[in-house]
């Protein structure tokens, strides 16, 4: 195959495609953190759970489905 010239290449969308990345869940420092953001987006306490990760360093919030269906 024969190598395309650079103009050609961006015209063709073969050159430099954007990245795709899976969203990432978000993650707090401490579990205050976590609580007052919840707060912030109107999630009351009883519809979410705090779930330790990296080695019990950061807090990641979990939304259970049932408070989510009983929202509906």
């Amino acid at each position: 195959m024969t190598k395309i010239h650079t103009r050609r290449k961006r015209k063709l969308s073969q050159y430099n495609k954007p990245n795709t990345r899976k969203k990432r869940p978000k993650t707090f420092n401490s579990i205050e953190s976590a609580n007052v953001w919840a707060s912030n987006k109107g999630i009351k306490p009883e519809q979410y759970t705090l779930k330790s990760v990296k080695h019990n360093k950061k807090f990641e919030i979990v939304i259970s489905k049932n408070s989510i269906i009983a929202q509906s």
